[in-house]
């Protein structure tokens, strides 16, 4: 049997493992004969642990500690707006426990979906229930390197896309993560790298590089609205239209999305915002009610009477507009482009004054 419910974060960052818990109680209140409880939340170093003490409890308490049962951890891997494909044709398979059988077990249950070769790999339950966390950390790393690599680009003159293009042709890094933008947000690495670092200062181990992932990241946002204030002034009674709500393309996931810490920011300056994304409406309408922010019917409807674009997520459908269209429907053919979509020397001789993010910038 599987668990797979929430691990919100608390307070202080840490994962909230009640939800598994709960389940795991209500196994051992049920449990009549042999099972494998698999957790695929994401959950701390020790999980495992306090799921098999939940369950042994509950069993205890219904005199019947005869009934075998183990504990895997099995973490999920799955991307967002990718979910089936990645059940289906999963990268790795890991298992973690410390019974043999009961790791054959779980290879012949995955079986049907590694036979393109892709391994199940057995490792011990603290260090699979570690490797999501570390997983995500590290894509986030990335993130953040790159994003602190584009602000040194725009001091020295040099262009990140070149500089990703010449790190990542390296196949001991490969060019997975490393493009620069407005940081890393959704579900999964914001809420994961708060409880790895919650977990090493629990453990006594600094975490210093994982704190400059998040304060590279929370800076991004801030340092590109710093942007549109310096090119436009006063904000306020400016009417901006953004482009893309969601944390990324192929979702409605508004959690940690870096339009929130924009919108929070040029709101509070007083602007007028008109936002489109193709799925994320609602979900944006929910989390931010404002006065000064509209939403439109697509991405043309946004521009009417833009003193500038902001785009924010990197939707297909935004990644070869008809600039002729854009520039006749803006005040001000200004773009602030948050995921580098477009040629700034294609923008410039199409009359844009064009702004992103490590790269040569409009004069």
């Amino acid at each position: 049997m599987f668990i797979a419910v929430g691990t919100p974060p608390d307070d202080d960052g840490a994962a909230d493992v009640s939800n598994v818990l709960e389940v795991a109680r209500e196994v051992g209140r049920k449990l009549e004969r042999y099972a494998i409880i698999v957790i695929k939340s994401t959950a701390p170093v020790g999980t495992a642990d306090k799921v098999r003490d939940a369950v042994s409890e509950e069993l205890r308490g219904r005199g019947r500690t005869d009934i075998e049962f183990d504990v895997v951890s099995n973490p999920e891997f799955l991307k967002e707006g990718a979910a089936i494909e990645d059940v289906m044709k999963p990268d790795r398979i890991i298992v973690g426990t410390d019974n043999v059988r009961t790791a054959e077990l779980m290879k012949e249950l995955y079986a049907p979906f590694v036979r393109s070769g892709h391994p199940i790999l057995t490792m011990d339950v603290r260090s699979a229930e570690l490797s999501k966390y570390a997983a995500n950390a590290m894509l986030a790393t990335r993130i953040s390197f790159m994003n602190e690599l584009a602000s040194l680009c725009e001091r020295m003159g040099a262009d990140i896309e070149q500089v990703r293009a010449g790190i990542g042709s390296d196949r001991r890094i490969g060019n997975a993560f490393l493009y620069a933008g407005l940081g890393y947000g959704g579900s999964c690495f914001p809420k994961d790298v708060k409880a790895l670092v919650h977990t090493m200062k629990d453990a006594g181990v600094a975490p210093l590089i994982l704190e400059a992932v998040e304060e590279v990241n929370r800076r991004q946002k801030i340092s590109f609205v710093g942007k549109v204030r310096s090119h436009l002034g006063s904000l306020r009674g400016k009417r901006i239209a953004m482009w893309g709500l969601a944390f990324k393309p192929q979702t409605d996931d508004m959690r940690e999305a870096p339009s929130l810490a924009i919108l929070s920011e040029i709101l509070a300056d007083g602007a007028e915002v008109r936002a489109y994304d193709p799925v994320a409406v609602e979900a944006a309408r929910l989390l931010l009610p404002h006065d000064h922010l509209t939403y439109a019917r697509d991405a043309y409807d946004a521009l009417e009477g833009a003193h500038a674009l902001i785009l924010v997520t990197e939707w297909h459908l935004f990644r070869n507009p008809d600039f002729e269209r854009m520039k006749s429907l803006m005040d001000e053919p200004v773009i602030f482009d948050g995921r580098n979509q477009y040629d700034p020397q294609i923008l410039q001789n199409q009359g844009f004054r064009y702004f992103c993010v490590g790269r040569s910038q409009s004069a």
